[in-house]
């Protein structure tokens, strides 16, 4: 069964419903995609404000770490202390600054002794409450002169902040160790005799940085400046992983970059995915987060805050939710509206379809709807009105053209039979002469032609023939060529030479022709007994000869075509055919038939055809060429006349 089309009106409300859609798609998708903006660029000032605010913080405490080092590595350097003043000193330095754990002034071996390699009173504050602890660092299973908040100050011969590590002989806790060098003077040159130290226990950083808290789950974390986490939310990622093993255990090339740029002193806002850095409770499946992270001038550490993506835009996405579901009632709405309205403005077009399609039935007498509007309906209606007005009118003419038609076709299928039989038509047309074999052929381009042709026994030894081509086509050229055919036959009877006779007929053609039509033609006369062949040329091609595998063109005077001038002169040219000549006369319709590619057939191409069946008899010659110039053609329409005449001279009769 066939499926019903769907309905204009639920088209129309279907195409503008999605017109709206888009346009709702359309400003939902840019408005969600900037408020999206807009949310990571709040998200990004108060992560930068908050982070900013927690390194100042940080800053401020090693600053005020870093003055007990360089007061007391100043102090050492002009003055010769006392052991007894070198403890008041770093006990003194402790009670000052609260916030530093434990303080050395560790000596070069033998600087401050002579007879003691390792010199380093050191003074940290107790666990829980416990009073200041005091005791001397140094010893074979304590070589604190290669361990790095010794060993970098004396190599690069400035203060530094070490890296964070475990103090098992000292203060016995995770701290960072700010160092100062000093310098004493010695034989006139200034050499490195110590470090002044300042203890950081990290356990405040990580209680400073555990609290921060951003939005709902966001959280921070502290590197060390070779990537180390200091502080993260995951202790089991403190002091034991990097920035860049987690990025190597995870294959992230994204974090690796980050951790760089961390550690080169560098700060961002980026998006990461990764499943320890994004998630505070350790590894897991990757939540996306953003990252924003500032450096710690000072020690050359990294803070970095994290707020995981999805807690980010839940609100957006919830509005987001909202409105699509507010939108698409919204749309349902809109749709059944449309379908109301378009139902309206369509129903009248409805009636007009239903109308047209009976007058397509061909019942043009049914009455069309009224429509009382005045807008493109209406004017719709009056067109379909003036439409079967004049459709009724047209079939009208239409029947009369076509019968007229039919009469005029039968009419010129009569002409093209009574055309056809002035032509001699039968096969061979003298079975009792055998001295000559003549075969000639005419198809016209419609369905009558200008083309002519002729020939009958004038006497017992003398054949005449005739061709022609009149200069147009169709009824006209076809009642000309009755004309000729008839006058050059009745002169031709009266034995004059082909000259006389073309004279004569030139007359009659001449007079009270007001269509200025003409007709070109070759007629000739054959002497049976002897061979002797008269031609006369009415501005026709030349006729070929084949001899003896040979073809050639007879030379003939050009004369004025029949029709033209009453006074026109012609001339009879005289040859003579040898036994098995073939004389071959044809019209332009055979060398101008045109191929596909306007490509003519060609005289040349004639000429190859008529030496390649010159030998077959005059029937089989003019078949070969005909059929020749349809392969040609190959399907083209015929565009001119097509005539062929062939005449085989054979000797005296037997």
């Amino acid at each position: 069964m066939r499926a019903k089309p769907r309905g204009l009106a639920l088209r129309l409300a279907l195409s503008i419903l999605a017109s709206a859609c888009a346009i709702f798609l359309a400003v939902f998708a840019y408005t969600y995609r900037e408020s999206e903006r807009t949310v990571l660029r709040n998200v990004e000032e108060g992560a930068r404000n908050l982070t900013l605010a927690t390194v100042y913080r940080m800053e401020t405490v090693m600053a005020g770490a870093e003055k007990l080092p360089a007061y007391v590595a100043r102090r050492l350097e002009t003055t010769d202390l006392s052991k007894d003043d070198l403890q008041a000193q770093i006990l003194d330095a402790l009670e000052t600054n609260q916030q530093v754990y434990g303080s050395t002034i560790a000596f070069e071996p033998y600087a401050a002794n002579p007879e003691q390699r390792y010199f380093a009173p050191y003074c940290c504050r107790g666990q829980d409450g416990q009073p200041l602890a005091f005791n001397y660092l140094g010893s074979e299973t304590y070589n604190y002169f290669h361990m790095d908040w010794y060993l970098l100050p004396k190599v690069m011969g400035r203060p530094s902040w070490s890296e964070p590590y475990f103090d098992e002989n000292g203060g016995k806790v995770v701290m960072t160790t700010y160092s100062h060098p000093f310098y004493k003077v010695a034989d006139g040159a200034r050499a490195f005799a110590g470090v002044v130290t300042a203890d950081l226990s990290l356990q405040w950083l990580r209680e400073l940085v555990s609290s921060i808290s951003f939005n709902r789950s966001g959280h921070a974390f502290l590197i060390s400046q070779a990537g180390v986490f200091i502080t993260h939310p995951n202790e089991q990622l403190v002091m034991r992983e990097s920035i860049f093993s987690v990025a190597e255990a995870t294959g992230d090339k994204d974090l690796r970059v980050v951790g760089r740029s961390m550690i080169a002193g560098g700060s961002g806002f980026t998006r990461i995915s990764n499943p320890v850095l994004g998630s505070a409770s350790g590894p897991g499946l990757p939540e996306d987060a953003w990252l924003y992270y500032a450096p710690l001038q000072s020690t050359g550490w990294s803070l970095g805050v994290l707020v995981p993506e999805a807690e980010l835009f839940a609100d957006l996405q919830g509005l987001s939710r909202k409105a699509l579901i507010m939108g698409g009632a919204g749309l349902a709405l809109m749709l059944f509206v449309l379908a109301a309205i378009s139902k309206a403005i369509v129903r009248p077009l409805e009636a007009l379809a239903h109308s047209a399609a009976t007058i397509a039935q061909g019942n043009l007498d049914t009455a069309l709807p009224p429509v009382r509007r005045k807008d493109e309906i209406g004017e719709l209606r009056n067109s379909f009105e003036s439409m079967r007005q004049a459709l009724k009118e047209h079939i009208a003419t239409l029947v009369e053209t076509t019968a007229a038609k039919e009469r005029l076709d039968s009419e010129l299928k009569i002409a093209r039979t009574i055309q056809m039989s002035f032509l001699p038509k039968r096969f061979p047309p003298f079975p009792d002469r055998n001295e000559f074999s003549i075969f000639a052929f005419l198809e016209p381009a419609k369905e009558v032609g200008g083309d002519l042709y002729d020939f009958f026994l004038r006497d017992e030894n003398h054949l005449f023939f005739v061709i022609g081509d009149v200069s147009d086509k169709g009824v006209p050229a076809a009642l000309f060529m009755a004309v000729t055919k008839t006058l050059i036959k009745g002169v031709a009877e009266g034995g004059t030479e082909p000259s006389d006779i073309l004279e004569k007929v030139n007359l009659e053609l001449c007079r009270d022709n007001e269509s200025m039509m003409f007709v070109t033609v070759i007629c000739g006369s054959l002497n049976l007994a002897s061979g002797e062949l008269l031609l006369a040329n009415a501005g026709h091609g030349s006729p070929l000869r084949l001899r003896q595998g040979a073809v050639e063109r007879l030379p003939l005077p050009q004369g004025l075509v029949l029709g033209v001038m009453e006074d026109a002169r012609y001339t009879t040219q005289r040859t003579k055919l040898q036994p098995g000549d073939m004389l071959v006369l044809y019209t332009d319709g055979v060398t101008e038939a045109m191929d596909g590619t306007n490509t003519l057939y060609s005289e040349e191409r004639l000429e190859k055809t008529l030496l390649a069946h010159g030998s077959d008899g005059s029937e089989q010659l003019v078949r070969a060429v005909l059929a020749d110039v349809r392969a040609h053609t190959t399907g083209e329409p015929q565009s001119d006349d097509i005539t062929l005449l062939a005449l085989e001279y054979r000797g005296k009769r037997t």
